[in-house]
């Protein structure tokens, strides 16, 4: 990681994965298994806020640093595809798709925009608005702004080091664009990602990794299991 600053002790990439995912499904729980409106409700929605930038750091950490952009890519398009059946059965069609969808079009963004931006600016910035504007056509989850979270992420980590206070400018840019989702979910994921130190951590090897991935589809199977004998009338109105 280029930017500077970094705390010498904090948080590994692991230690964030793990944040993100328990607030993922702190978030989830709320979403699908509680009564909506209640103050606990909101907190717990408030706290899967958190999830998403972190998410979208680790991406463009991860894109940087991969052998391989292609099988990265491909990696998370086939999770998203497999985790859009459990997706749909607690959602229903309502025209929307899985996170992983959004993390798969920011790495497609974000290999073209590498070679764009060493002929021209203006192009890399209208690959941008392009692909943005193609998450939210889609309907991915966090629409425009996840794919422009993640170039963020990204720019600043390569192009960092030519700015001042890159690291302050890249959480006020991040925090501007998730505020839209709660500003207290948006200035915790902001304080969790400034204690990045820029290691890797414990989660090394395929099936680590993989098992990060795994645990996307894996968790909504669990809560359709957990439904269908709480709440079948649910599944079955949104189907």
């Amino acid at each position: 990681m280029n930017l500077t600053l970094k705390p010498a002790f904090g948080l590994s990439g692991s230690a964030l994965k793990v944040i993100a995912m328990i607030c993922m499904v702190i978030d989830h729980i709320a979403l699908y298994l509680m009564e909506h409106g209640t103050v606990l409700y909101e907190t717990m929605r408030c706290i899967g806020r958190i999830a998403f930038p972190v998410f979208a750091f680790l991406i463009a950490e991860g894109f940087i640093h991969t052998r391989s952009r292609y099988r990265y890519f491909f990696t998370l398009l086939g999770f998203a595809v497999i985790s859009e059946i459990p997706w749909y059965l607690l959602n229903g069609a309502d025209g929307t798709h899985n996170v992983i969808f959004t993390l798969a079009l920011g790495v497609a963004t974000l290999m073209v925009l590498e070679n764009l931006l060493q002929r021209s600016m203006v192009l890399g910035f209208l690959w941008t608005l392009g692909m943005a504007g193609i998450a939210s056509w889609l309907g991915v989850d966090y629409e425009w702004r996840g794919i422009i979270v993640i170039v963020i992420f990204y720019l600043f980590n390569v192009y960092g080091h030519s700015f001042p206070y890159s690291r302050g400018m890249q959480f006020f840019s991040t925090f501007a664009l998730m505020i839209h989702y709660g500003v207290i979910g948006a200035v915790m994921a902001c304080m969790i990602l400034y204690l990045y130190n820029g290691k890797r951590g414990f989660v090394q090897g395929s099936i680590a990794k993989y098992g990060f991935y795994a645990f996307y589809p894996a968790h909504f199977i669990l809560f359709i299991q957990i439904c269908e004998r709480s709440f079948p009338c649910i599944l079955m109105f949104k189907l």
